[in-house]
């Protein structure tokens, strides 16, 4: 498993993150299955979020219910929440900040959390607010790192007016065929081409640049949420031709070259599963140790269609 360090931090965290949207109907067996497999793999960061599992905290508690964990066990996980979504509208006020983590350590049954995300802007935010909350989920223990999650550089500059600990990551969409955050930037300065509109202000040099890790979710997505691209050969068949031919090469599985793809780049990128399936888990896993050449990236990368000028 390729591991980085988390910025501004002396952690270690895997390049592979097991996301845990989807286990509120699973069974406790099944969810310490699926947690067994992602350690045995080299993953150590789960995430979760306020709002999974269709009641809030849900999937938290299913998580808290069937991973009872040690005090050394917990010590070698990272685990991160996110907050700020409610239903019709997003709340960064204080309040809402401090309730919302007080409920997810209940739920998840562990004393802090390793990383808090604000997890869509509030175009509301009132930054001294946001600081004010952090500030005090440091000094009382509860929260260790903080970041934000599908944010631009100008939402993090505002943030950045108050906040005072560092916001060490951000997690957005991205997969082979959903890459505005790298295709923008490749067609910059042509008139008339799509991929040369920028959607996310140059988040990823911005990234780069500040030291912030970029979370990767829905890293098999088409777009936004309608199938993944991996078999899809009536709309990618290109693509498809030119991940298995790499997946025999490397000797993975197609899974393992789409999450490759990401892992690549050297911004260092987190690739964040959605799966409940172990197998897959560990396709994903098999696949953050294959370095794939700049020939080959840019391969798939227009394979995908996406136009290299």
């Amino acid at each position: 498993m390729k591991t980085y360090t988390l910025p501004h931090t002396s952690r270690t965290v895997s390049s592979v993150v097991l996301g845990l949207m989807r286990i509120a109907k699973m069974s406790d067996a099944e969810i310490a299955t699926l947690f067994g497999t992602a350690r045995d793999a080299g993953i150590n960061v789960f995430d979760h979020a306020d709002i999974y599992g269709g009641e809030r905290h849900r999937c938290e508690q299913r998580f808290g219910e069937a991973v009872r964990l040690t005090p050394a066990e917990r010590d070698a996980i990272v685990i991160q929440s996110k907050v700020g979504i409610r239903k019709g509208w997003f709340d960064f006020s204080k309040q809402h900040i401090l309730t919302s983590v007080d409920e997810s350590l209940a739920a998840l049954r562990t004393d802090y959390l390793d990383l808090l995300l604000l997890h869509r802007p509030d175009t509301l935010v009132e930054p001294e607010e946001v600081a004010e909350a952090f500030e005090q989920l440091v000094a009382s223990g509860k929260v260790r790192h903080f970041g934000v999650s599908n944010h631009t550089p100008g939402q993090i500059e505002l943030l950045k007016t108050a906040v005072k600990q560092p916001l060490v990551a951000n997690q957005v969409q991205l997969s082979i065929t959903h890459a505005p955050l790298f295709a923008q930037g490749v067609a910059a300065n042509m008139a008339g081409l799509e991929q040369s509109v920028s959607r996310d202000n140059g988040l990823l040099d911005y990234s780069r640049l500040n030291n912030m890790m970029l979370q990767a979710w829905s890293p098999f997505q088409k777009a936004f949420f309608d199938g993944v691209f991996l078999g899809d050969r009536e709309n990618f068949a290109e693509l498809n031709d030119a991940i298995d031919a790499l997946a025999a090469q490397y000797g993975v599985t197609p899974t393992g070259i789409a999450v490759a793809w990401i892992v690549r780049h050297p911004a260092h990128i987190q690739v964040v599963l959605g799966t409940t399936n172990p197998g897959r888990v560990k396709d994903s896993a098999a696949g953050s140790d294959v370095t794939l050449t700049r020939e080959e990236w840019y391969r798939l990368f227009r394979a995908a269609g996406h136009t290299l000028p």
